[in-house]
């Protein structure tokens, strides 16, 4: 999961840009902004492919006027879940911008590609994807925190009935297992709640 890019080294940004023109004003305008290596992708046929062999930390997209199908597309080729992907597009339909958000791309800019502007929106797509990243993974914990609760209560719950103990005497006996056999709560207790079930 990336969250910042490895400052010892070159940003590595894949550039998919049809226009040969167009491409070489994105790669020089990148090297003239800092330390960036660019890997250009002039065609979005098999871009799946060739960014999983590119690797990049960033994925930066340029289209005149992209539809709604190629937004979906792109976004999954690019893989917007692993890295930042900006896009640049000349002109938008209505509910593209919202399309792309959804699809998981960082940035979405109409009409913007101008040397200059790279960077910024570069930057801003990186905070973007860290900021996200963060959450995604506070959330996986959250979720995993409440699901281990579950389990745990109902463990107790059946060392409560088969011992006939109250429950912190449940969660004290839990607790001793667990730190006896060198083991998360949470493992325990899934042991215990697996066997039950067997048993049951």
């Amino acid at each position: 999961m990336m969250d910042r890019p490895d400052p010892s080294r070159d940003l590595r940004i894949v550039v998919v840009e049809p226009d040969r023109d167009r491409a070489l004003m994105i790669v020089d305008a990148l090297r003239a902004a800092g330390s960036y290596e660019a890997v250009v992708v002039g065609q979005t046929s098999g871009l799946a492919r060739r960014v999983a062999e590119a690797a990049p930390d960033l994925v930066l997209i340029d289209l005149a006027s992209p539809s709604r199908d190629v937004i979906e597309e792109l976004a999954l080729a690019s893989s917007p879940m692993e890295r930042p992907v900006a896009l640049f597009v000349d002109e938008s339909e209505e509910g593209l911008a919202a399309a792309a958000i959804d699809a998981g791309l960082s940035a979405y800019v109409v009409a913007g590609l101008t040397g200059e502007r790279i960077k910024p929106v570069l930057d801003a797509a990186i905070a973007r994807f860290g900021m996200i990243q963060r959450m995604r993974a506070e959330l996986e914990a959250t979720r995993r925190a409440l699901e281990e609760r579950k389990v745990i209560d109902r463990a107790k719950g059946v060392l409560m009935k088969a011992r006939g103990i109250p429950e912190d005497e449940a969660y004290a006996l839990l607790r001793r297992t667990a730190m006896s056999q060198n083991k998360r709560l949470a493992e325990v207790a899934q042991a215990l709640v697996t066997a039950a079930d067997l048993l049951g």
